[in-house]
């Protein structure tokens, strides 16, 4: 575990975060980060909020409380994420120095092969019978990913991590009006209230969806929590695991996942995606994960533009952060897929000469009329990947007594996953992040295409900002499928670029630029609106968007100060 550093072409360990190349940013040898006035914990429910501070006066660092918020975050935001998930987390410890990236993304069982999601005609299945099938269903891998991360950093016991969510699951908590709107929208739509244990769950006898403020209760789920709690490998094996296998080969489209592929799970640590921008270095989840790739290539196209000068009440600024998010995105879709089955060019694509390359078509004055994936040296172009990507995912930050700093990113993938459920939790239907085509339209081999023990690419944005002297200095994140990148890369530049506060970035109308047609959340000043239109934009404008943005950022003095995205039902508060 040890911090790493993109520099030029090549990825090069490194014992600091110190930017290579810049005189003006010399290495520096890790050292003690200054004082920080409290602890911080910013997540999408105040109750998981509150499970995470408990765990932090108790004596338990930033991983503890990141056990803690994810397990109430299961029971009470089952939408989103939970114990039959998947999660990327970043870590970095303020008295070693060291970031360390944890890879928790489900994988493929053994069944899989390219044709995964496709029909008996050699068609691919619509999008709702590939989700709501168990095709969709790969092994969970948050859990072995916290218990990885624990034995490595916890400080208080494993079991300690689950007793919130034991509690709350017993005594009940309230329905809140998110998730009421969640059952209510969702199940006219998909089959939540024709699964038996979803219906039973979520509806009252006579097929409402659960009112707001409804005590619910979950007994399945603490039974599953303490099973867990005992020992993480009962996820993996014995009768949850059993139940787990159960639910993935019900009808209707059984999947393939066996208790052999659940056993065999493997949470791994990898080598986190470090690059710098201006005086920072910005660090994000590697591959599969697309994050710490595309949001780096966005900063690095914006990198030689003043952009502090092109706030984001301006046209200019705006269009800058499009054009960038644009062809970041083509990249990410053309090349980023599970590193331990194809060669996805990370250095390539964040190498000093191609990002200049890149960027001098940010320089134009009008839109782009149709952006394309660019070639880094030495690689060919694969077949071409347009996968979509399903907001079920929550992320949250947690910054601890010592400094000690968790961003974490955790999904079911879809709105409550493939809406089954075992054990009192929802299953996900991450493989869906996988092409349901495993080659284009030239008969390209897809990067992205399924395979037995493959992890499906991610979103996921999980980011740690430093500081030249190797310091913390911020930590973002968000929920949104592909939309991810544009929630966190906003996030990014409104705070080091347009210097606002972690709540301010949050705030500013999310703006995701993924092709030909750029979205615009409702709130956009109607002039730079007008502006972006004259310069040739595509606009999707006025519209909703799906952002859960928690960040926790330290001052100068060692204050926290941290915001929590209004779009869903978070708090940041410290203890």
């Amino acid at each position: 575990m040890i911090r790493f550093l993109l520099c030029a072409s090549a990825l090069v360990s490194t014992l600091t975060l110190a930017a290579c190349g810049q005189e003006t940013a010399p290495a520096a040898t890790p050292q003690a980060p200054a004082p920080v006035s409290q602890a911080m914990v910013a997540a999408a429910n105040p109750h998981a909020v509150e499970a995470g501070l408990e765990a932090l006066r108790a004596g338990g660092d930033a991983i503890d409380a990141a056990i803690a918020v994810q397990s109430v975050l299961g029971l009470v935001e089952p939408q989103s994420s939970g114990l039959g998930g998947g999660a990327f987390l970043m870590y970095y410890d303020a008295e070693t120095g060291e970031l360390t990236a944890y890879d928790g993304r489900e994988m493929a069982p053994a069944s899989a092969s390219p044709d995964l999601f496709l029909d008996e005609n050699g068609q691919p299945l619509s999008f709702y019978d590939a989700v709501f099938s168990g095709h969709s269903v790969g092994a969970p891998g948050a859990v072995a990913m916290l218990a990885l991360a624990h034995g490595d950093h916890g400080e208080l016991p494993w079991s300690d991590g689950f007793s919130a969510a034991i509690e709350l699951a017993e005594t009940g908590f309230a329905v809140s009006p998110r998730l009421h709107g969640l059952i209510a929208g969702t199940a006219p739509r998909t089959p939540l209230d024709e699964w038996p244990a979803s219906r039973d769950y979520f509806f009252l006898e006579d097929g409402t969806p659960l009112p707001v403020g409804h005590l619910l209760r979950n007994p399945a789920y603490a039974m599953s929590a303490r099973a867990i709690a005992a020992d993480w490998h009962n996820l993996y094996s014995g009768p949850l695991a059993e139940a787990i296998v159960t639910a993935v080969q019900d009808e209707p489209r059984p999947g393939g996942l066996t208790v052999s592929d659940l056993a065999g799970y493997q949470a791994l640590r990898r080598e986190a995606i470090c690059r710098p921008y201006r005086q920072w270095t910005v660090c994000g989840m590697p591959p599969p994960a697309s994050g710490g790739v595309t949001v780096n290539e966005i900063l690095g196209l914006l990198e030689s533009y003043d952009m502090a000068a092109t706030g984001p009440e301006s046209v200019e600024g705006w269009r800058r952060f499009i054009e960038a998010s644009r062809l970041a995105y083509a990249d990410r879709d053309a090349y980023i897929a599970d590193p331990d089955f194809v060669t996805v060019p990370v250095a390539g694509l964040l190498a000093d000469d191609y990002i200049s390359d890149r960027a001098s078509l940010v320089a134009g004055s009008t839109a782009t009329p149709h952006v394309t994936a660019g070639i880094p040296a030495g690689i060919h172009v694969p077949g071409f990947d347009a996968t979509p990507d399903s907001p079920g995912t929550s992320h949250f930050v947690i910054v601890d007594n010592d400094g000690d700093v968790v961003s974490m990113t955790t999904t079911v993938e879809s709105t409550f996953g493939s809406h089954r459920m075992a054990g009192g939790f929802f299953l996900n239907n991450q493989l869906t992040d996988f092409s349901r085509i495993p080659v284009d339209a030239e008969g390209r081999m897809i990067p992205n295409a399924p395979e037995a023990g493959k992890r499906p690419r991610s979103s996921m944005s999980p980011t740690i900002v430093f500081d030249a002297e190797g310091q913390f200095v911020l930590a973002t994140g968000s929920p949104g499928g592909s939309s991810i990148i544009g929630y966190t890369a906003k996030t990014l530049v409104g705070m080091l670029d347009w210097g606002l506060t972690p709540q301010q970035a949050i705030d500013l109308p999310n703006v995701v630029a993924n092709g030909d047609v750029v979205r615009i959340e409702a709130g956009m000043d109607p002039a730079i609106l007008a502006g972006l239109q004259d310069l040739g934009f595509t606009l999707d404008a006025n519209r909703g968007e799906i952002s859960g943005i928690h960040i926790v950022r330290r001052l100068e003095d060692g204050t926290l100060i941290g915001g929590a995205d209004p779009r869903r039902e978070g708090v940041a508060r410290q203890p």
